[in-house]
């Protein structure tokens, strides 16, 4: 068990909570800062609660199947944050809308990387 854990959002990550704001505040126009400040807010604190729980999410059943077990998920609804768990370190690789082809996405960024 890990008693606490560092946090890294790599900029692929960090590109898609960016998007997600941008998506938010077109969706609602000006009046729509709040709602996107506080999702980015909401997504950023789930991230931060890996802080002190880096083993609470289950590894995604996407990656499972294939034997890959050093990847997990949390969720902040609608979204899925799909990380990787080194050591003490976690490392957030993807953020995105959990209604698209999750399968296809994470062969895509994570298997296909490197």
């Amino acid at each position: 068990m890990i008693a606490s854990a560092t946090v890294i959002i790599d900029d692929e990550a960090a590109d898609e909570l960016y998007e997600i704001y941008v998506a938010r505040l077109d969706q609602h126009g000006p009046d729509g800062h709040d709602g996107a400040e506080a999702l980015l807010d909401g997504l950023m604190a789930t991230i931060e609660s890996l802080t002190m729980f880096p083993e609470r999410g289950p590894i995604p059943p996407e990656l499972e199947a294939l034997g890959e077990r050093h990847w997990r998920q949390i969720s902040h609804a609608p979204y899925r944050i799909i990380y990787l768990l080194e050591g003490d370190a976690v490392t957030i690789a993807l953020v995105a809308d959990s209604r698209r082809d999750f399968g296809s996405l994470l062969h895509k960024r994570l298997l296909n990387a490197g």
